[in-house]
Order: C-alpha cells, then structure tokens, then sequence
C-alpha cells in the first residue's frame, strides 16, 4: 500500500478521535484500553519521527538493524509476527532489553485479514499478542499494526482494548521491494513531509538494502534536526 493511498486510509477510518498519549505506554504495564485511531504521530513532538521495523525478529537481519539503532542511540518500535517471535524469543529479549518497543504484527502476516472473520481476525492478533509476550519474558506489544494496513474497525477496537494502538505509517520505503538502497533513502527524504512515522522491514528476504539505508537515514535524520521517538498511544 502506497503511503498516500495509506494514509487516506488511516484517515477514512480513524474516526476523527485526538490522538493521546496514555499512562499504560510503559512496555509490560497492564492491558489498559487505549484510543482506538490509528496513530501516526510522534511522542517527540513537531520534529519527532517514529522508526518502525517490521516482519521480523529474522537471526541474521535483526542484530545488524538492532546495532545501527544502539550505534546511533536511536530507539525503534519492532512490529513482529507471532510466529517470527516464537521462533526467536532470544531475539525478542535482545530487543526489548536495547529499549525498544513491541508491536503485534499478527500470528501470521495475512494481508487480507480484513476480509476475513471476525473469529479469524481475533485469532491472529491474540495468539500473536501471546506468543510475543511469551517470547520476550513478560512484556507485552503495546501497539498492534495489521499486515498491509488490513485494518477493521473490528481488529482495532480489540486491539486497543488490549492497550495495542493500531500503528500506521507515513513514508513507506518499499524496502521490502528491494529497490536500491538509493531508492530507499530516496524515498524517506521525499516522503517524509507526509508524517513521523517511517516502515522499515528486517524479515522477509534478503535486507541488506534496508540496512545500508537504515546506515544513511538516521545520521542524516539528525542532521536536519529530527528527534526520535515512539509513536503516540
């Protein structure tokens, strides 16, 4: 889904609610509903931006991300996939315990979730919310972003119930395309006006172009005066 295309999206469906921040924005805090909008927004305020990574954890992808991050002292929000995290709780914990956040990505990436059941829907987000928990020792996602934007205004009231805000994105980086790392920094500095919020994966294929971007983008963020941040809950 393109990022304009997506972000009309998010706005047809977020029924106009303020995004706020809550006080269960702690990792590991209780299940305390929040807004039920998708969010966009940065905690940093009006030069935050949100770096958000998605698919994983993935063994030889997720350590390099997770060391670009540490060596620019950037904290990221981490959108994994149920079965990702059950198959790599060690990395699960390497992230939480860098300072990162948690975000359940669905049990099993389904990108067309919102035309399935309701059952069905409940089923990947809740199996996918336990199974990361469980793989990162007790802490659990406190956002919940559908694969490909499939979002129901039926998954994101049961995700925020379970103190997940639904997560959109801004500047998507088509990273996942494989386009060129070029192309990729290319794209976050052209599509950034649109909003905080960048979509970065570190699964699903050969990363390598992500993470030389990623090695460009975020000193290059700092430069034009940008703070990082989470996205808003």
């Amino acid at each position: 889904v393109g990022a304009s295309v997506w972000t009309a999206q998010a706005d047809s469906v977020g029924g106009g609610a303020t995004p706020r921040a809550s006080a269960s924005a702690t990792p590991g805090g209780g299940a305390e509903p929040v807004d039920i909008s998708i969010a966009h927004a940065s905690d940093a305020g009006p030069r935050g931006v949100n770096i958000t990574i998605d698919d994983g954890p993935d063994p030889n992808w997720t350590p390099q991300v997770l060391d670009l991050l540490k060596e620019h002292g950037v904290k990221a929000t981490f959108c994994m996939t149920g079965l990702q995290a059950q198959a790599h709780p060690d990395l699960v914990k390497d992230v939480v315990a860098a300072g990162h956040r948690l975000c359940d990505h669905s049990v099993s990436h389904d990108t067309a979730m919102d035309k399935k059941s309701e059952a069905y829907q409940s089923k990947e987000i809740l199996d996918a919310e336990r199974m990361i928990t469980e793989a990162s020792g007790g802490v659990r996602p406190v956002y919940y972003r559908a694969p490909g934007g499939a979002f129901t205004p039926y998954s994101r009231k049961l995700a925020a119930s379970r103190g997940m805000r639904p997560l959109g994105w801004n500047v998507d980086t088509k990273d996942f395309e494989r386009p060129g790392t070029d192309a990729i920094v290319a794209t976050v500095r052209r599509e950034l006006p649109n909003g905080p919020t960048i979509l970065f994966h570190d699964a699903g294929g050969d990363r390598t172009q992500t993470v030389e971007a990623l090695r460009q983008v975020l000193p290059w963020l700092k430069e034009q005066g940008y703070d990082f941040g989470f996205p808003v809950r």
